[in-house]
């Protein structure tokens, strides 16, 4: 009897160890390595593609009154998705640290209104431009010692420290203090403590229709237009997926999915030079 229990005990033994072995196959940790040297391939395989974003620049990319995350670069990012078949999963941060942490993979694309620049493409692949914006220089209303780009020589902005706003305020010489977002920025342009921002000439308009009794004016706008793009990751890993990214804004370009969404968000076309 004892050795007939013991017979029955090593049977079912067996049977567990089958079984776990049975679920160790299954599991996705243990089904194989994910598919190396392309990341599209990666997304697809999870069903989502990770998009980084400030989410606190109106109307690009902002918080609605109910809370849910609205704009242009949402939507677009979403028809990315749609397009590669997958869903987008947003992570909010900060503008100083998005760029890092693309860098650093913790995130697939990022859609913020990115502009392009020498120093930008040298550490990320872009896609093609898919909006088109001019840097407004915004002052209080009471100013008036700023007449063109070339009178910001000695004045005090705000920016983000790594945006190109901030590259284009210190090629006019000025002094640019860090902030972390646009509220902070306008802050400070209100109470005083700067004398102008650089930003996105369709952002001033829609700051100041959310707050119509703000004394800002724009002071000047440089008169080189920006291109918006879409970075990610520089390399053979993102080749598949740079021309699928591509792809999905060619077919919104060519069925007008841009343009709708532009004057939806800005009043205008961005999508659009001119």
């Amino acid at each position: 009897m004892k050795l007939k229990r013991f017979g029955i005990v090593l049977s079912a033994a067996a049977l567990c160890l089958a079984a776990l072995a049975g679920c160790a196959q299954q599991s996705p940790e243990a089904s194989g390595p994910e598919p190396e040297g392309d990341l599209l391939a990666r997304i697809q395989a999870k069903g989502e593609i990770v998009v980084a974003m400030e989410g606190t620049w109106a109307p690009w990319t902002y918080h609605d009154e109910s809370g849910e995350l609205v704009g242009y670069d949402v939507e677009v990012a979403k028809a990315i998705a749609e397009h590669l078949g997958v869903k987008a999963t947003f992570v909010e941060g900060e503008w100083d640290g998005l760029l890092a942490g693309l860098e650093a993979g913790r995130y697939d694309i990022m859609v913020n209104c990115v502009d392009v620049d020498e120093d930008r493409k040298e550490k990320y692949d872009f896609s093609t431009t898919y909006a088109y914006n001019r840097t407004a220089v915004v002052v209080h209303g009471d100013d008036d010692s700023i007449q063109s780009m070339e009178d910001l020589a000695g004045k005090v902005t705000a920016n983000t420290i790594t945006s190109t706003y901030a590259a284009v305020a210190q090629r006019y010489g000025a002094e640019v203090t860090a902030v972390d977002d646009l509220n902070q920025t306008f802050e400070l342009l209100l109470t005083g403590r700067i004398d102008a921002t650089l930003n996105a000439e369709e952002t001033y308009y829609d700051y100041m229709r959310a707050h119509p009794d703000a004394r800002l004016k724009i002071a000047c706008l440089d008169p080189e237009y920006k291109e918006a793009a879409i970075p990610m990751r520089k390399g053979e890993e993102t080749a598949t997926l740079l021309a699928a990214v591509n792809e999905a804004l060619e077919e919104m370009r060519q069925d007008g999915t841009l343009s709708e969404l532009s004057i939806k968000y800005f009043g205008t076309d961005l999508s659009q030079l001119g």
